[in-house]
C-alpha cells in the first residue's frame, strides 16, 4: 500500500509540474483529489487492509493528500503571479499620452440671448411669466382688440386646430391671462415659442420665439416705455446705444411705435451691417389700448400702461452677427460650437 502510494504521488507530481494553466492544474486536482480520484480509491479499498495496518495507512494516505494539494497551491499561486505580471506587461498605461477629452455641451445662442434679456428685466424689477402654446382664439386675438374680420386671423397666416384653438402667433395671451387675475400693478415679460404660417427662409420660420413685456400700474406714460427700452438697449448692445422711436401701428396698443437702436457695429455713422442707415429696428411697442384694458377688467380711467415685444431670434442674429436664422435650427456642431 506504501509503495501505490508513493507511486500516485510521484505521478500527481509529474502532472502538476507538466500543468501550462490553471484550467490543466485542476483537472490534475479531481484526477487525484475528487470523489472518483486515484487518492480517493485507495480509501475506498480500506476494507482489504489488515484491522492493525489500517491506521498505519490512513496516515500515509492523509500526508499523501496533504503533499499533492500543497505542491497544488503552490503552484497555483506561481501560475497566477506569472498571469498578472503578464496582463500587468500588456496592459500598462503610459501616462505620458494625452487625455481624452470629455465633450460637454453648452447653452443654445437662443438660451443665451433669453438668459440675457431676462436677467436685464429682472434687474428692473419685471417677472418672468410663461402660458400655453396651443391657445384659445379669444385669448390670442379677440382680447388684443383683433376681431373677427381682421387680417391677422387668416388662417393662410395662423395655425387652427379648429374655429376656438390656434396655436398662438405670439406671447401676448400670457399678457391676458396675467391681466384677468386682477393682481396689479403688472411688471411681467412673457417669453416663449410662437408659430405662424410663414415660408422658411434666412428670416422667416413657422416656429420662432418672442419676448413680450407689459407694465400696468397707475400713471404710467410713454416716457416710461423710452425709458425703460432705452436702458434695455444700452445693457444689451452698449452704453453708447441710442433709440429712435417711429410711429406704427398695432391693434393693441395706441400709440404705437416701433424703436430701432444704432448700430452698434459702426456706432451710427452707417455700414454694412446697418444698410448704411446707422439705424436697426429692433422691435415693436405701445400703450396699452383702453378696450384692451377693459377686456381684461382693468378700469382704464384708473390705469395705463404699455407693452413691448421684440423676437429672441432677431436679438441672437444681431448680437452675434448671424446671417441666416436656419442656422439656429440645423443643430451643425461646427456652428454651435462658436458659442
Amino acid at each position: 500500500m506504501k509503495e501505490k502510494l508513493e507511486q500516485i504521488k510521484a505521478k500527481a507530481i509529474r502532472e502538476i509540474e507538466n500543468s501550462d494553466g490553471l484550467g490543466k492544474l485542476n483537472e490534475v486536482r479531481v484526477a487525484f483529489l475528487g470523489k472518483k480520484g486515484e487518492l480517493t480509491a485507495v480509501l475506498k479499498s480500506m476494507k482489504e487492509v489488515l484491522p492493525e495496518e489500517r491506521p498505519l495507512v490512513g496516515q500515509l494516505v492523509n500526508e499523501t493528500r496533504a503533499s499533492i494539494e500543497a505542491l497544488i497551491e503552490s503552484t497555483k499561486a506561481k501560475m497566477e503571479a506569472a498571469e498578472r505580471e503578464l496582463k500587468l506587461k500588456e496592459e500598462v498605461i503610459d501616462v505620458t499620452l494625452p487625455a481624452k477629452k470629455i465633450q460637454v455641451g453648452h447653452s443654445h445662442p437662443n438660451t443665451i440671448a433669453l438668459e440675457e434679456v431676462e436677467r436685464i428685466f429682472i434687474g428692473m424689477g419685471y417677472e418672468v411669466v410663461e402660458g400655453p402654446e396651443v391657445e384659445y382664439d379669444y385669448y390670442n386675438f379677440e382680447a388684443l382688440n383683433i376681431p373677427a374680420n381682421h387680417p391677422a386671423r387668416d388662417e393662410q397666416d395662423s395655425f387652427y386646430i379648429n374655429d376656438k384653438i390656434v396655436l398662438r402667433t405670439q406671447t401676448s395671451p400670457v399678457q391676458v391671462r396675467v391681466m384677468e387675475q386682477g393682481k396689479l400693478p403688472i411688471r411681467m415679460i412673457a417669453p416663449g415659442r410662437v408659430f405662424r404660417s410663414d415660408e422658411v427662409d434666412a428670416t422667416h420660420s413657422p416656429s420662432f420665439h418672442q419676448i413680450e413685456g407689459l407694465v400696468i400700474d397707475k400713471n404710467i406714460t410713454f416716457a416710461d416705455l423710452k425709458g425703460t427700452l432705452a436702458e434695455f438697449a444700452r445693457q444689451l448692445f452698449g452704453e453708447d446705444t441710442k433709440v429712435k422711436f417711429r410711429p406704427h401701428h398695432f391693434p393693441f396698443t395706441e400709440p404705437s411705435a416701433e424703436v430701432d437702436v444704432s448700430c452698434f457695429k459702426c456706432g451710427g455713422t452707417g455700414c454694412r451691417f446697418c444698410k448704411g442707415s446707422g439705424w436697426i429696428e429692433i422691435l415693436g411697442c405701445g400703450m396699452v389700448h383702453p378696450h384692451v384694458l377693459e377686456m381684461s377688467g382693468i378700469n382704464p380711467e384708473e390705469y395705463t400702461g404699455f407693452a413691448f415685444g421684440v423676437g429672441l431670434e432677431r436679438i441672437a442674429l444681431l448680437k452675434y452677427e448671424i446671417d441666416d436664422m436656419r442656422l439656429l435650427y440645423e443643430n451643425d456642431l461646427r456652428f454651435l460650437r462658436q458659442f
